[in-house]
């Protein structure tokens, strides 16, 4: 099939949605698919066979855009939008793959130039309001809750990236094709460290004979970090060994968290190394002693944690739906969402070698037998059959749909 792509997002950027379309993108080529997305004028260019990147114009003023809803994405969706519409116009396309907010773009499309709408759910759009902090108003509630059903109703099929979004699916359409396909490719980048070489990263960064609390991600609120710097300030003072490695944020972002854990005294032992790239993870991992994700809010499952599983290292994570849809108490170490629990799992851990090897072996394991590449490429495929038969014959797909 020839593919329009619609990514509202600056492209690619290391963050969440970008990270999901990039692999969407990478599994469709690699199914022998031609694929045109249509995105941000902002990011970086990504090289892929089967792949081109059709940018909208640049807007004056706007050089990045935050994570979440913002003015800014307003603007940027708007060129979008008739990006999209003038590609339409003047090439065929068979399917039209449409990313959170791009789904109600495609449903408009989708339905002048009757081609199916595949809808690339990320996130439930009116819980963005809540997640980013973004608006309390009431009435963009309602509209995001009315734009989000309008996307659903309207697509040929969903694809969503955590089982609580499957449960919003059905709660707007029980009967609606949706597709399960967590983010779990990244996950497969980059190589394994050796030990000797994971040593010299320990060295280069000052964390010989240390006791590594690893986080890797954004540093968005919605993250816990808060409760982290609180947690290891903990922790740090029953081990003062342990030391917190954070791989992330933008450069304001490490800049304030620098003040932040300076406030608790732990300038010293916590060590930022701004954001990274995929590739670098591995390393990363490799020197961690127990990896962290201490979110307090949302009900996605961080990107992180596939990455994570994959590692075998033992995990600590807030007892939240966020996590708890991914993972159990074999692989991990689930805490209540408070600095007291999270500081008491992190030294129960550290106190506990046979234990935190038992945790790995299970991340590990559940990473190969849930969420390796091979199952997120058969996911995909199931995806696009299910399509083709609906473009031969709606009836016949929708019963092939049942079992998935």
């Amino acid at each position: 099939m020839r593919i329009l792509t619609i990514a509202p997002q600056p492209f690619f950027q290391p963050r969440g949605t970008p990270f999901s379309e990039l692999y969407r993108a990478r599994a469709l080529t690699e199914l022998g698919h031609e694929v045109d997305m249509v995105t941000y004028p902002i990011g970086e260019d990504v090289s892929m066979p089967g792949l081109r990147i059709l940018r909208t114009p640049r807007v004056p003023g706007i050089r990045r855009v935050r994570v979440g809803p913002s003015l800014a994405k307003i603007l940027l969706d708007a060129l979008v939008f008739t990006s999209s519409l003038k590609r339409l116009l003047t090439n065929r396309y068979d399917l039209l793959d449409c990313h959170e907010e791009a789904g109600l773009m495609g449903v408009v499309l989708g339905r002048l130039f009757s081609v199916p709408v595949l809808y690339d759910m990320h996130s439930s759009l009116p819980e963005q309001l809540s997640n980013f902090q973004y608006s309390r108003s009431r009435l963009l509630r309602a509209l995001f809750d009315w734009a989000e059903r309008v996307t659903v109703k309207g697509s040929d099929a969903v694809i969503v990236v955590c089982p609580y979004l499957k449960d919003v699916v059905s709660g707007i359409e029980r009967d609606k094709p949706c597709f399960l396909i967590e983010n779990s490719p990244l996950a497969e980048s980059g190589e394994e460290i050796a030990g000797d070489e994971a040593l010299r990263i320990r060295r280069e960064l000052g964390l010989e004979e240390t006791f590594v609390i690893h986080y890797s991600g954004t540093f968005e609120s919605y993250q816990g970090l808060p409760l982290l710097y609180e947690a290891f300030r903990m922790v740090a003072e029953t081990l003062p060994s342990a030391r917190l490695l954070m791989v992330g944020g933008t450069s304001l972002q490490v800049d304030e968290a620098k003040r932040e854990v300076a406030r608790y005294g732990l300038g010293e032992r916590v060590v930022f190394t701004g954001q990274r790239p995929p590739s670098e993870m591995p390393r990363f991992l490799a020197i961690s002693d127990v990896l962290v994700s201490p979110r307090s809010s949302g009900t996605n499952t961080p990107l992180k944690i596939y990455s994570y599983l994959r590692a075998g290292k033992p995990i600590v994570a807030t007892r939240l739906l966020t996590h708890t849809q991914a993972l159990d108490d074999e692989c991990a170490a689930l805490a209540e969402p408070t600095p007291e629990a999270f500081a008491e799992a992190l030294l129960a851990l550290a106190r506990d070698p046979k234990r935190r090897l038992q945790l790995g072996m299970g991340a590990r394991r559940l990473s190969e037998e849930r969420y390796s590449y091979a199952r997120y490429m058969e996911r995909t495929r199931e995806v696009l059959d299910f399509v083709s038969k609906r473009l031969e014959s709606p009836g016949r797909a929708r019963e092939a749909a049942t079992d998935r």
